[in-house]
């Protein structure tokens, strides 16, 4: 038997207010609770990315996290990176660079390559190539994905 729990979060900037079941996971309550449906459910154990979003700045699988954990927690989805009138500049990237096929992965990727920038002043090929091992892309061949992150880290556009 589970029970509930009130929770207070915030999600790409709006505040949110829902009793969920605590053992729903982040993932199914951005997906079914939020209609945020950029969150994609791949493996739901962690290991493909695809669910990745953002925990108070930092890239985090979200289909292993309870959604009841989260009171006061900051979540950013592959909805919010975009303002009004742009793109993020990794997403432009991504298009420039044709690091995108089907797209199942590219919430997971872009959301991975926003911590990578945010933590790392000089990304190299190299350090992208490892911070996006846990990512499985089965469309790409990656070599578009890496391009697109080492170009918007060479630019130093805002991120």
């Amino acid at each position: 038997m589970t029970g509930t729990t009130s929770i207070g979060i915030r999600v790409n900037g709006e505040d949110f207010e829902r009793e969920v079941e605590d053992r729903l996971t982040l993932a199914d309550f951005l997906r079914s609770e939020l209609r945020l449906t950029g969150t994609h459910l791949g493996c739901e154990q962690g290991s493909c990315g695809a669910c990745t979003v953002l925990l108070d700045g930092s890239a985090i699988r979200s289909c292993l996290v309870f959604a009841s954990q989260l009171t006061g927690a900051e979540v950013t989805t592959v909805e919010g990176l975009a303002n009004q009138a742009d793109l993020h500049p990794l997403q432009s990237a991504f298009i420039k660079n044709d690091a995108l096929q089907c797209g199942f992965c590219t919430p997971g990727f872009l959301l991975t390559a926003v911590e990578i920038l945010n933590e790392t002043d000089h990304a190299d090929e190299s350090t992208i190539r490892e911070a996006i091992s846990g990512n499985i892309c089965r469309c790409t061949g990656y070599q578009g994905i890496v391009d697109a992150i080492v170009e918007v880290a060479r630019s130093g556009s805002e991120r």
